[in-house]
């Protein structure tokens, strides 16, 4: 009899465990890892879930200095952010949280101050894309097949207002966010979410384009797509062997980042979500 006894304890507290563990963390709020940046993690999450379940207010991305249910080491994005806004809130979210940990900073006064670098960094980009465009000869309004799909336009254009953002060097090719929507408007109607000079004649030699409505966390599976069909039918391959290799790899990466997802713990619901004042880390460098 006490042995029943026993086991039907252990067996209400195991059920007990569960149900706790079920109302008070919520799985499934990470979504894909983007690599780290001043040795923070940067992940892309789930923000409908967040401001289902966590904060309701919750916009472009978090830390741990704002978000008591951030986890200490991450940066967090919003997976509704376009990959135009990316290199922003990156920036925005890193430097709020750095000024709150090192000065105790509050959060509204670090967060004017990051958007100020937003500001910043948006006339920097714009300068950089503008001298670009003016440097650039017009391009042809082709695709690899000689297909030209405006019929009333010229033959070559002269590119304008079409750059967003710099996004560097992928081995020695460019890497850029364009206006996707001027694209399809005034040059190529097909141009999808992404392209490479040997695909496009309108992309400048030795440059990638991102369109910049597509998400944040779809980014760099379009550049490594980019990248490897470029390389594929530089060596001779079709456009289309090119693009099913790619879609393949690409593929076989998705589904090593849904084994990575599926490894990071529970997020904790808390009481209190955020934090009105920094928490100075003695730790936190200059």
């Amino acid at each position: 009899m006490k042995k029943a006894v026993s086991v039907l304890i252990i067996l209400f507290a195991i059920i007990t465990s569960c149900k706790n563990n079920s109302t008070n963390s919520v799985d499934g709020i990470y979504r894909n890892y983007w690599g780290e940046k001043d040795s923070y993690k940067v992940w892309f999450i789930d923000g409908d879930k967040v401001r289902t379940t966590l904060y309701q207010e919750y916009l472009y991305g978090g830390n741990e200095q704002r978000y008591l249910f951030n986890p200490k080491g991450e940066i967090w994005i919003d997976n509704a952010v376009s990959c135009e806004e990316f290199e922003m809130t990156l920036a925005h979210e890193l430097n709020e949280r750095h000024l709150m940990a090192k000065f105790g900073w509050t959060y509204a006064v670090a967060h004017d101050s990051s958007l100020a670098i937003e500001v910043i960094m948006r006339r920097k980009f714009d300068r950089i894309c503008r001298a670009h465009e003016d440097s650039l000869p017009k391009m042809l309004v082709t695709d690899y097949s000689n297909s030209k799909e405006i019929k009333d336009i010229q033959d070559s254009v002269k590119l304008q207002n079409i750059y967003r953002v710099p996004l560097g060097d992928r081995s020695g090719i460019k890497v850029w966010v364009v206006d996707g929507y001027l694209v399809r408007k005034n040059i190529f109607p097909d141009f999808g979410f992404s392209g490479n000079d040997i695909t496009y004649h309108f992309i400048p030699k030795n440059e990638i384009w991102i369109d910049g409505q597509i998400s944040a966390e779809e980014t760099e599976y379009s550049i490594s797509l980019e990248l490897m069909q470029r390389d594929l039918m530089s060596k001779g391959k079709s456009y289309d062997d090119a693009y099913e290799t790619a879609i393949s790899e690409i593929r076989a990466k998705r589904i090593k980042m849904v084994e990575l997802v599926n490894q990071q713990l529970p997020v904790a619901i808390l009481d209190s979500t955020t934090r009105d004042a920094g928490e100075i880390d003695k730790n936190e460098p200059n």
